[in-house]
């Protein structure tokens, strides 16, 4: 077990930030977003159906007063059967909100039953897919995620730090909503853990998530989501998070129903603890249920 004692500056962030700052300067294309919408100027709405393309966050905010709150669940295995009720009988859930500061800057908390743990976040919209005078053809939004294991210690002889509990999660969402039908987004992520099961594992681990929605009807789409974990990184039984579903918009409400191999709501939980294989039939139904309250 490797413990890393320090709780990191999120330089991921910075090193995002200048390179968006690099391409500002030398493309007129990508341009921060103006409160007061240029005459002539456009703006793409609605790339994603939600702020979630299945477990992890799209570049969708909530809007400022708005809170949206969030019940998530994942079952077990379908291939249990029967028995299980094709995993009805065993599910994760994870029950939190996001919270609209301005329409531009979220913040959001949640609870999960996977290793007890409590999670917040803040996200920030910095860029807005436009057209018109200083067009920009993506939208943009950084995101920074804390996790709380608050499960009890495997080990409670040892000199446990309540930092070790804690891990951290890092992203750029770049995303573009190529026609009224059809977005696709691409989220570089860093996260860090500080503590570690050996040495052979490092505390920060890089992936790259990839994602994509199709709409079918007026209230009905298509998304599919992968995250990347780049090699000698994870667990030798960990498998990179694959999931596909659909999102139903019924009025106030957003539901989101999906088969997954991941069985966390969280990010480190789907992204670095993810252990079944689609290919062996170990897929997970699951559904987010999000409703908007206007404060």
């Amino acid at each position: 077990m490797r413990i890393n004692k320090y709780i990191p500056i999120p330089k991921f962030l910075l090193i995002s930030a200048f390179n968006i700052f690099y391409g500002f300067t030398f493309s007129q294309d990508l341009n921060l977003i103006d409160n007061n919408e240029q005459e002539g100027k456009t703006y793409s709405i609605a790339t994603f159906k939600t702020n979630r393309i299945v477990n992890g966050h799209s570049i969708e905010t909530v809007a400022k007063n708005e809170f949206d709150f969030k019940i998530s669940h994942r079952f077990g295995l379908l291939h249990n059967g029967f028995y299980d009720l094709f995993g009805l009988d065993q599910a994760s859930m994870r029950m939190g909100g996001d919270f609209g500061i301005t329409d531009n800057l979220n913040i959001g908390l949640g609870r999960s039953t996977v290793e007890k743990t409590y999670d917040g976040f803040v996200k920030y919209k910095f860029l807005k897919q436009s057209k018109g005078p200083k067009s920009s053809p993506l939208s943009g939004v950084i995101m920074s995620h804390i996790g709380i294991n608050t499960s009890k210690w495997v080990q409670p002889e040892r000199n446990n730090l309540f930092s070790n509990r804690l891990h951290f999660t890092h992203q750029l969402l770049l995303a573009r909503k190529f026609s009224k039908n059809f977005s696709a987004q691409i989220t570089p992520t860093l996260t860090h853990l500080n503590i570690v099961k050996n040495n052979v594992l490092p505390n920060d681990v890089f992936s790259i998530g990839m994602g994509a929605r199709q709409k079918l009807f007026t209230r009905v789409s298509v998304n599919l989501e992968y995250y990347y974990v780049f090699p000698n990184q994870l667990e030798a039984n960990s498998i990179n998070s694959l999931s596909m579903g659909f999102d139903i918009e019924t009025g106030g409400h957003v539901f989101q129903l999906f088969f997954t191999n991941s069985y966390a709501p969280f990010e480190k939980g789907f992204i670095i603890d993810t252990k079944g294989k689609w290919i062996d039939g170990d897929v997970r139904f699951g559904f987010n249920i999000a409703r908007i309250f206007d404060f």
